[in-house]
């Protein structure tokens, strides 16, 4: 009797620990945008309200909130389904970053996240970076 608690707590174990690694397969490393330049079509440097904006508007247009938390600094949030990305957007009139601040569903551990998170991020990068050429 004891002989089979093993091996049904040994395979129980092995299991968990299977499924906890296929949730991984989908988990990529969290992309953070650090630095982009800011760029404008006509190649003028843009003010930092002209850079905010453009972040705003990306942002927006993506169905990310974008809340205002001073100067050089705004807090995107995406809520999809089930699923919450919050970033912070940190700005001045030379560069933006992007960086992770948290999630919900979105399997992050050990620096790695779900793969549409990364996408998501990629897309609100292009959207800002379109928005800055357009200013």
């Amino acid at each position: 009797m004891r002989v089979l608690l093993n091996i049904l707590t040994a395979a129980m174990l092995l299991t968990a620990a299977s499924l906890a690694q296929a949730a991984c397969f989908r988990c990529d490393p969290i992309l953070n945008i650090d630095k982009a330049p800011v760029t404008s079509a006509s190649g003028k440097p843009l003010t930092e309200d002209a850079v905010k904006s453009a972040i705003i508007r990306s942002g927006a247009a993506l169905g990310w909130q974008m809340r205002d938390d001073g100067p050089g600094k705004l807090t995107a949030t995406l809520n999809l389904r089930k699923h919450t990305a919050v970033v912070e957007i940190a700005y001045n009139t030379a560069t933006y970053s992007i960086t992770y601040k948290s999630s919900v569903e979105l399997d992050e551990a050990d620096g790695k996240i779900h793969k549409n998170y990364n996408g998501w991020i990629q897309n609100l990068n292009r959207g800002i970076s379109a928005q800055l050429t357009a200013a």
